[in-house]
This record gives structure tokens, C-alpha cells and sequence, in this order.
């Protein structure tokens, strides 16, 4: 014989159907996605654990060669290049954009001081051809590169080279310029070595000693920068 349920009973039998259903759907998720979330989660923690050691030990390599760059420093403030040649040359591989382009300027200015020029014009090339520097090093890399080598060079490689840098607005546009309009002249093209020397000449944000070259240059080319220099100064 059914014994009926009073309404308390009811309640607490559905209370145990429910908790008993949520039970097995949480067994069937876990059967289900258990596995992945643990894997997940482990991951997750193996990921952190990545990058927490990579940040120390990417500190630690800043730190030392920290410590190589000031010794290359010291060493070619006392004169000695040879001392400064092997840090220079483990910073030049440097996974640090900063280290790896002043250390290779570092290379090629020694390299001048040695008469190499086409020693000196391939390393100022790699800091011009390197991405992962910004772009005002890989900009004046490439003008030095270019003076390093402008004698060897034909003046519409220099003048296709340049021409966006010697331009007014650009923060290179004194040193671009000045070595644009020399293969202007190079190429008997005077009326445009001239224009552009008067520019510079009359350009507040070229440096004073650019545009006193650029106005004596000019002033051969049969230019008078003379007056648009004092004009842009006032």
C-alpha cells in the first residue's frame, strides 16, 4: 500500500533528487573535461613559472652586459681599442637592441680611426639594416655608412639613399643634406646643390656649424644662403 508523502517529505525528497542529479552531472563533467582542466591548469602554472625565470635571467644578462659596455667605454676612453675589442664584439650579438647598435658604432668608429672604411661603412650597415633597432640609430647608421663610403659610391646611389633623410623636418636632414648636395655636385647638378644648401642654411634645426658649411657652400654654388639664414633666425 502508497504511503502518501506529507508536503515537508515532498520537499526534502526533491532536495535529495536534485542534490543527487547535481552530483552525477558534476561526475559527468569531470569525466568529460576533468582531465583537460587539470592539464590546463598545470599549463597555465608550468607558463608563469616560464616566464617568471626568463624575466630573471633576462635581468641578469642586462646586468652583465651592463658591465662590458662600461668596460668598453672605460677602455676606449684610456686609448686602449684593443681592450675594448672583445666586449664590443660579444655586445654586438646582443639579443638587447641599445647594446647591439651603440657596440657596433663603437666597432665602426674604431675602425675610421684605423683608415678602414669599408670595415667601418659594413658595420654602421648592420646597425642600418637591423629591425630590431629604432629607427633613428638605423637612420644615422646609414648616413655614416654612406659618408664612410661616399668616395667609392656613385652620386645617384648617395643622392637614392638619402633623399627622404635630407629633407626639412627631418632630425638627420643637416648631415643627409650636406651629403646629398656633394653628389649633386658630384653630378654637375649645382642649381639643386645650391637650393638645397640654401634650405639648410635657412633651417633653424640644423646645427649652427651644418649651416655655416651649408651658406659657404652655397655661397660657391653662386647661391646666396646668407639671407635666408638671417631671415629664418629672425
Amino acid at each position: 500500500m502508497l504511503v502518501a508523502l506529507t508536503p515537508q517529505d515532498n520537499t526534502a525528497f526533491l532536495r535529495e533528487v536534485d542534490e543527487e542529479l547535481r552530483r552525477e552531472q558534476a561526475a559527468t563533467l569531470f569525466r568529460r573535461y576533468g582531465i583537460a582542466a587539470i592539464i590546463g591548469v598545470v599549463l597555465l602554472l608550468a607558463a608563469l613559472g616560464g616566464w617568471f625565470y626568463w624575466r630573471h635571467h633576462r635581468d641578469q644578462v642586462a646586468e652583465a652586459q651592463a658591465a662590458q659596455y662600461q668596460a668598453a667605454l672605460d677602455s676606449l676612453a684610456a686609448d686602449k681599442p684593443e681592450a675594448a675589442a672583445k666586449p664590443l664584439a660579444e655586445l654586438a650579438g646582443s639579443d638587447i637592441a641599445g647594446y647591439r647598435a651603440l657596440s657596433r658604432f663603437f666597432q665602426a668608429d674604431v675602425l675610421l680611426v684605423k683608415k678602414d672604411l669599408r670595415g667601418a661603412a659594413a658595420k654602421f650597415g648592420e646597425v642600418a639594416k637591423d629591425e630590431g633597432v629604432g629607427q633613428p640609430f638605423r637612420d644615422l647608421a646609414l648616413i655614416r655608412q654612406t659618408n664612410a663610403e661616399f668616395d667609392s659610391l656613385k652620386p645617384e646611389v648617395i643622392v637614392q639613399r638619402l633623399r627622404t633623410l635630407a629633407a626639412p623636418g627631418n632630425p638627420w636632414f643637416g648631415s643627409a643634406g650636406e651629403l646629398v648636395a656633394a653628389a649633386y655636385i658630384k653630378q654637375g647638378r649645382r642649381d639643386l646643390a645650391g637650393a638645397l644648401l640654401k634650405k639648410m642654411a635657412a633651417d633653424k634645426d640644423v646645427p649652427e656649424s651644418l649651416r655655416q658649411r651649408a651658406i659657404q657652400l652655397a655661397g660657391v654654388m653662386g647661391v646666396d644662403a646668407v639671407g635666408a639664414g638671417v631671415e629664418k633666425a629672425r
